[in-house]
C-alpha cells in the first residue's frame, strides 16, 4: 500500500487548485486500470485523502462516482473496496462490447478511415511485445480498440465504452498469466487495421465479431478458475 499511496502523492499535483471530485476520480480511475488497487484492495480514506491533499466530502464523492461505475463496491462496516467481478459480469462486459464495437465499425462511412489511432495502438503493442511488457501489450490491446470505438466520433459512446474498458481491465488483473491472454490477438488487430485500411469495413466487422468471441471464451475460462480458486 506504501508504494500505491506513493504514486497517488505524485498524483498530487494533476489536481491543481481547482480540485474535483471528477478530477479525483480521473487519477483513481486510472490507478485502478494500471493494477495499482487490484481487485479486492480495500481503499482507505484517510490514506489517499492524505497522499492526494483533498478532503473527506471530496473523496467520498469521487468515491460514489466510481462506485457508480462499478469500479468500486461500499461494504457496510467495512469501507469502499475496488470491485471484484463475477464471471456473469465479464461475460456482460464482452456482449456490450461486441454490440457497440461491431457496430461502430459496420456503420463507418466511404473510405479512407481516419486510422491513426488504431494504426498508433498496434504500433505500442508491437514495442510491448519487443521489450516482453505482457500488462502493455493488454494496455495497447485495450487502447486498440477505444481507437476503435472512436471511429463513431460519439462523445456518448467514448464516455459509455471508457467505462467498459475500465470493468475490463478489473478482469485482466485477476489473470496471473497476461503474456499467454493478450499475446495472440495483437496480430488480429492488425488483421482488422489492414481490413480498416483497404476499406472493407465488412471484413473488418466480421474479424472483430469472431476476435471477440474468442477472446470472451478465453478469458472466461481462465477468470473462472481464477475466481474460484481457494
Amino acid at each position: 500500500m506504501a508504494e500505491q499511496l506513493g504514486g497517488l502523492a505524485d498524483d498530487r499535483a494533476l489536481l491543481g487548485r481547482t480540485s474535483t471530485a471528477e478530477r479525483v476520480s480521473d487519477i483513481l480511475r486510472s490507478r485502478i486500470a494500471e493494477g495499482f488497487f487490484p481487485p479486492g484492495t480495500r481503499l482507505s480514506e484517510d490514506s489517499i485523502g492524505g497522499a492526494l491533499g483533498v478532503s473527506r466530502n471530496t473523496l467520498r464523492e469521487a468515491f460514489r462516482l466510481l462506485t457508480h461505475e462499478r469500479l468500486l463496491v461500499h461494504e457496510l462496516n467495512r469501507g469502499v473496496f475496488v470491485r471484484v467481478l463475477a464471471v456473469e459480469d465479464v461475460e456482460d462486459i464482452y456482449r456490450t462490447r461486441r454490440l457497440v464495437e461491431c457496430a461502430v465499425v459496420r456503420g463507418l462511412g466511404a473510405p479512407p478511415y481516419p486510422l491513426e489511432g488504431p494504426a498508433a495502438a498496434v504500433a505500442e503493442g508491437q514495442r510491448a511485445v519487443r521489450e516482453g511488457d505482457w500488462k502493455g501489450l493488454g494496455t495497447a490491446n485495450i487502447h486498440f480498440h477505444r481507437e476503435l470505438v472512436s471511429l463513431a466520433g460519439s462523445a456518448r459512446t467514448d464516455e459509455l465504452m471508457r467505462s467498459v474498458f475500465a470493468e475490463l481491465r478489473l478482469a485482466f488483473h485477476v489473470v496471473d498469466d497476461p503474456h499467454r491472454l493478450h499475446e495472440p490477438y495483437l496480430a488480429r488487430n492488425r488483421e482488422i487495421l489492414r481490413a480498416l485500411e483497404a476499406g472493407d469495413k465488412a471484413e473488418a466487422e466480421k474479424l472483430l465479431a469472431v476476435y471477440l468471441d474468442d477472446s470472451l471464451e478465453r478469458v472466461v475460462e481462465v477468470y473462472r478458475r481464477r475466481v474460484s480458486a481457494p
